[in-house]
This record gives C-alpha cells, sequence and structure tokens, in this order.
C-alpha cells in the first residue's frame, strides 16, 4: 500500500512512494503529528541519482522488520536535498558538527520542535564497516526518547544553539586585491601534479577553482597558473570520469586516476565544467577542450533537455540494478561493435581481455594521439576523427542498453548555470567562421560552428524563456518544476543563478528581454533575501519559519547562493551604473574574508565574484547596425578572446528600448559602428576600428 509520498511530484520522493515505511513528505501535517503524538522524527535526506541513498533504500526502508520499528517509535520524513537545499544546508550542518562528516543519504533525528540529536549518514541493515545496524540505531534511539528524554533533549538545544551561532559568527574583515595573489599561489602549492586535482580519492572536479586560477592567472599573465589549469582539464578529459562515448561528466572519482567514477551525471557539475573547458580553449585554443565543451553540450541537448526547454537534473548511477552498467565493456563487445578498427581503439584506451574494473573496463585514454599515428601509420590529424568515429558507434551499440534513471525535475539554479553555460558556448565557438581567424581554418570549420551557434543559442534561448514562464508562474519565481507542476519554495541560488545566466544570454544575442528580466530578478531578491549584516539570506522574508534562517556563504558542490549574488550585482553595477548594485557586492565579500584565506577550495566561486568586485571591470558599449560587417568584427574581437572581466553591452541606432544604461548617450562616430571601453570610471576614446577596440580591451 503506497504511503503518504504518493502524491508527491519529486522523483525521489516517489521512488519511496511504495515502501513499507510510513513516509511523509516535509510539511504541516508530519510536524504536527510529531507534536500531538509526541514522537521523535527520522529525517532522511537523499536525491534520485544517489547510489548509497539507493542501497539505503533497499537494504533497510524496503524491510518489513526495519519499517515496523520506524513506524512505531518514529513520524518519518523524506526530503528530495534538491527540492529544499534550505532544509537539506541546515541538518547537513548538524551532520558535520556530530559526526566530523557528512553526505548522503543524510539520516537525522529530532525533538518535535525540529532539534537535531542524533545524526549519520548511510548505515547499514547489520553491523559492518565499523557502523552500528540501523535498527540497532532505532532501538536505541526509541529507548532514549522515551527513558532518558532529558539527556535527548539537552543534546537538541546544544546542536540547535551551535547552529544559530553558526549563522551569526560570520567574518567582517575586509577582503583585498593582495589575498587573491596570495590565495592562487597557496592554491599552486597544494596541487597533485602527480594525477591532477587537489587531494586525495575520491577526487572532485573543482571547476570552481579552475576559474578562479585562469580568470587570475589571465589578469596577471601567469603562465604557472596556466600550466596547472591545462594539466588538470587534461587528467579529468582521458576518461573514467568523462564520458569519452557520450559526453558528460559523472560527479566525482573515486580514485586518484579519475578511472573509476561514481557514475552519476548531475546537471550542475556539467554545467560548471563546460565553462571552465570553454575558457580554457579561448586561453590555450587546445582543440581538445573545444572538443569536451562540444561533446558535454551535445549530451545535455540529447539526453538532459525537456521538449519545453528546460534541463533535467541528473541521471543516476545505476542500471538493471547495478552501478557504472551502462558505461562499462567488456572487450568482446568492444571488437563487436568496431570490428576491424578495434586494434587501433584497444590501443589507445589500453583495453586489456580482464578489464581495468571490475571485469570490465571503463574507458580510459592510455596512448596519446602522436604515438597513435605513429604506431598505425596514420597522419596526426586523422587520429581524433578515427576516434570520434568509433566513439560514435559505441554511442549508437550503447543507447540500445537498459538507461540509468533520469531525475526529470527542472530546478532553477541549476538551469541558470546550464543556461549560461550554452549562451557564452554560443558566442564564443562562432569565432572559427570569422574573419578574424586565418583563411584556412574558415573554410573548415564554418559549416560546423554555424551549427554551433544555431543549436547552443536555440537551447539557451528555449532554456530562457521556459525560466522565465514555467518557473515563474505570475511572475514569482520557483524553485522546482515537473510534469507542470511547481513547488511553492524558491531560494537565493535560483534567483542569482538564472539572474548570471540571462545576463550572458543577453551579451550573446543582445535581446533586450534578457537583461530587463535580469534587473527586475536582481531588485527581488534584494527585496526578499537581503540580510542586515550584509550578503543574503538563502530563503525568502515570506519564506517558510525553519529551526533557523539559513545563510550559507561556503560553496560546495555548487556554487553558494551568496557567491552568485555578489558575482551577478557586481556585473549588474557594471551594466547600470546603479552604485547600490556595487555597494551590497562589496558589504557580501566581507563575509568570508576570514574563512576564504584558510579554506579557498570551500570559497572558489566568491573568488571569482572578488575578481571582479576588487579588480577594474571592464565596460564596452558597441553601437552599428546589425547587418554591417564591422559591427560584427567588433563583437567577435570581444569574444575572440577570454575575457572575465569585461561586460559588453549592444544595439543597432538609435539604441533599443530598455537598452542598459552603459548604451545611454552613445552616438555613432562619422556614421560608423563605433564601440566605447571604459575602466575605472574612465572611458576611453570612442573607436571605429576592431583593431584599436582590441587594443584598448587588453589588460
Amino acid at each position: 500500500m503506497p504511503n503518504h509520498l504518493i502524491n508527491e511530484n519529486s522523483p525521489y520522493l516517489l521512488q519511496h512512494a511504495n515502501n513499507p515505511v510510513d513516509w511523509y513528505p516535509w510539511g504541516e501535517e508530519a510536524l504536527s503529528k510529531a507534536r500531538t503524538k509526541d514522537k521523535p522524527i527520522f529525517l532522511s535526506i537523499g536525491y534520485a541519482a544517489c547510489h548509497w541513498c539507493h542501497v539505503m533504500a533497499h537494504e533497510s526502508f524496503e524491510d518489513d522488520e526495519t519499517s515496523t520499528l520506524m513506524n512505531e517509535d518514529f513520524i518519518n520524513i523524506k526530503v528530495d536535498r534538491e527540492e529544499r537545499p534550505d532544509i537539506d544546508g541546515i541538518y547537513m550542518q548538524a551532520v558535520i558538527a556530530m559526526t566530523g562528516s557528512g553526505g548522503w543519504p543524510m539520516s537525522v533525528f529530532l525533538t518535535p520542535d525540529l532539534k537535531p540529536f542524533y545524526a549519520g549518514t548511510y548505515f547499514p541493515p547489520v553491523r559492518r564497516f565499523n557502523m552500528p545496524a540501523f535498527k540497532d540505531v532505532l532501538s536505541g534511539l526509541a529507548n532514549a526518547w522515551k527513558n532518558d528524554r532529558s539527556e535527548v533533549e539537552k543534546t537538541g538545544l546544544q546542536v540547535g544553539a551551535h547552529l544559530q551561532t553558526q549563522v551569526k559568527n560570520q567574518s567582517k574583515d575586509f577582503l583585498a586585491l593582495e589575498h587573491l595573489d596570495a590565495i592562487a599561489k597557496a592554491m599552486q602549492e597544494s596541487y597533485d601534479w602527480g594525477y591532477g586535482g587537489w587531494g586525495d580519492a575520491p577526487k572532485f572536479p573543482q571547476a570552481m577553482a579552475l576559474e578562479f586560477l585562469l580568470h587570475h592567472s589571465v589578469a596577471n599573465k601567469n603562465d604557472e597558473t596556466l600550466k596547472l589549469i591545462k594539466h588538470c582539464l587534461q587528467a579529468m578529459a582521458r576518461g573514467g570520469m568523462y564520458d569519452v562515448v557520450g559526453g558528460g561528466f559523472s560527479r566525482y572519482s573515486t580514485d586518484n586516476l579519475w578511472r573509476v567514477p561514481h557514475f552519476e551525471k548531475m546537471l550542475y557539475d556539467n554545467a560548471l565544467l563546460v565553462r571552465a573547458y570553454l575558457h580554457a580553449w579561448q586561453v590555450t585554443k587546445e582543440p581538445a577542450f573545444k572538443r569536451i565543451v562540444e561533446e558535454t553540450l551535445d549530451f545535455i541537448a540529447r539526453e538532459m533537455t525537456h521538449e519545453q526547454g528546460g534541463f533535467y537534473s541528473s541521471l543516476d548511477a545505476d542500471s538493471e540494478g547495478e552501478e557504472g552498467r551502462f558505461y562499462v565493456w567488456s572487450l568482446n563487445e568492444i571488437r563487436n561493435v568496431l570490428n576491424n578498427d578495434s586494434d587501433f581503439f584497444e590501443a589507445a584506451y589500453g583495453i586489456i581481455p580482464d578489464g581495468n574494473w571490475e571485469g570490465k573496463t571503463i574507458l580510459h585514454r592510455q596512448m596519446d594521439d602522436a604515438s597513435l599515428a605513429a604506431r598505425f601509420g596514420l597522419n596526426l590529424e586523422a587520429v581524433p576523427a578515427k576516434l570520434a568515429e568509433s566513439h560514435s558507434r559505441l554511442l549508437a551499440a550503447r543507447s540500445m542498453r537498459a538507461r540509468p534513471g533520469t531525475d526529470d525535475k527542472i530546478l532553477t539554479a541549476w538551469n541558470g548555470l546550464m543556461l549560461a553555460a550554452f549562451a557564452e558556448a554560443a558566442r564564443a565557438l562562432t569565432l572559427e567562421s570569422d574573419s578574424l581567424l586565418p583563411e584556412n581554418t574558415q573554410e573548415k570549420n564554418t559549416q560546423q560552428t554555424v551549427r554551433l551557434q544555431r543549436e547552443y543559442l536555440s537551447a539557451a534561448t528555449r532554456s530562457a524563456e521556459f525560466l522565465l514562464s514555467e518557473l515563474r508562474p505570475g511572475g514569482k519565481l520557483r524553485r522546482a518544476w515537473r510534469d507542470g507542476k511547481t513547488t511553492n519554495e524558491v531560494f537565493l541560488e535560483d534567483y542569482a543563478a538564472l539572474i548570471l545566466g540571462l545576463l550572458e544570454l543577453y551579451q550573446t544575442d543582445f535581446n533586450n528581454t534578457w537583461f530587463t528580466s535580469a534587473k527586475e530578478l536582481a531588485d527581488e531578491m534584494i527585496e526578499r533575501f537581503s540580510a542586515p549584516e550584509g550578503g543574503f539570506f538563502d530563503t525568502p522574508n515570506d519564506g517558510e519559519t525553519l529551526l533557523i534562517r539559513p545563510k550559507d556563504i561556503q560553496d560546495n558542490a555548487t556554487p553558494s547562493g551568496n557567491s552568485l549574488a555578489c558575482e551577478a550585482l557586481s556585473k549588474l553595477a557594471a551594466f547600470t551604473d546603479e552604485g547600490r548594485y556595487r555597494d551590497i557586492a562589496e558589504k557580501s565579500l566581507t563575509l568570508i574574508a576570514g574563512y576564504v584565506l584558510r579554506y579557498p577550495l570551500g570559497f572558489a566561486r566568491w573568488l571569482s565574484a572578488a575578481e571582479n568586485a576588487l579588480g577594474t571591470m571592464k565596460q564596452v558599449a558597441v553601437l552599428g547596425e546589425a547587418q554591417d560587417e564591422n559591427f560584427q568584427r567588433m563583437l567577435n574581437a570581444l569574444r575572440a578572446e577570454y575575457r572575465p572581466g569585461v561586460v559588453t553591452a549592444a544595439s543597432s541606432h538609435p539604441i533599443k528600448e530598455n537598452s542598459p544604461a552603459l548604451l545611454n548617450d552613445r552616438a555613432l562616430m562619422e556614421n560608423k559602428s563605433t564601440a566605447y571601453v571604459c575602466e575605472g570610471f574612465i572611458c576611453k576614446q570612442p573607436t571605429t576600428e576592431f583593431q584599436t577596440l582590441i587594443e584598448q580591451l587588453k589588460f
């Protein structure tokens, strides 16, 4: 018989709707029942693509004996962390405070007034891994609640007080530019030059750290930092964590080699990594980085996009009950698909009969292009094409397998990140057909480039339209959408990520709709989320009352809402010349100065925001006619390089209504397309020559 989750919309909650556990969704019904029946709450938090969430569900939540214990002594509440990051964030702090670490599934026991008194993550069904059996945990806590209530409540009060202190005790120091130099140096010193990345396995892709280092290296012309960035991006792209057959990145690597991934694919990881590879390609012109961008965005378009334009949340790690089954190969499978090309492919990936993981093969590149070309008597240029053709054939074969589950809910924040990736790729990748490039490059790439521009811009535009309509019913932004239904909640990160995505799309097609929508959302964000002492709360001023009103400033797997808001307001200030946006952004930076110097990887998106807020951003306004060749050459000059500290507004003349204030009072010189560059409250001489514009844009 279904439980109370049966009418929910979240795929994760629906996965548990037929458990024998009497699950409730988070809400007044469950919370009131805990109070009236004087029972503690078991709060279980996870997400649809979480492998160990599935394991605990199968071992414990589908078990009749365990569910009987849960139903007799607890009110059991399931939460999808992706729909309710506020609840997840509060109780993750509690788990870390009580155990020293956190993760999912998250298992927290609460008093009826929501104070946590015991916490953990995965619990096995019997004692193993030096962990107590879940049934023993349930029995012990039920006994403590009945017979030692005062001690339980004392623990709850202590943890609740600790959480309140965490919100209040945030730094008020000032972050300065010299701090960014010291942080970049520290990141370089702790980098793993053996395998790439930071720290030991499990290794997570630190896309935000790479973005900061790239931004900082460009601003300071630091070639050593650029060497680090290339090393890390190449290490992650060899395969394993990166899906060389179908494109896209898994959540993290379980080993130091980046070879054995945790196979779930998250929208946000791919959004963040696409931009890191795109920006690195703009700086280095490494063809492999561009290929990663294209393959990953093509994967998102093919497998993670709703027909109306929104992007799905994740693909599961498991299929047919096995982690990674969809992605691994046997030698015979590869030979049957590739036939005469198999020898070449086996050499490229070092494939052996016994495989490299549990008797199967995870594709992980072993031989480089030059070695392959020499061994098989090929031109160096032919190797990538030959590999791509093999990948395509394997992809077709893989598509016949049972697919991993898709979490098809659409989250505003994560969609804002992917919107930015598609929008920026649409404009950056157009340049291969532009006249700024050598003639022999133009013809070869024009057809592919036009396809990318058209498809990626279309994906970005449809995404923006979807978010501004379906996720903003009645003009009120919402967190999540699935099957035509939205949740009631919305969070700071939803506003901030969408604002940034819209600003990127505006700088791609210069449609004022995106700019005006971004400004409207920013004003709403300031009104609904501002904190008196600086920065923003994660929940709106009219949101649900929880144990605390969370204000998370640390970047985790996704950027914090506060770091995104700081970045968004810095850019909006440059577009609008409204000092209030800059004031709020700069005040926000005082929140993290005391932490970022000690834990820079935990505040990496903040560091990019700080580069813009503390550095000198360039404002560029371009006027001209859309069909004017020089107008397009000027825009392409802006896009030809990675320019993280530049915001661009453009319009035909006369200037369109609702354009950014950056375009105000600009005029054509000599009736020609004209560019205006301003920096640090000083404007350079307007120019009609794109070469002069390029000189003015140099750091």
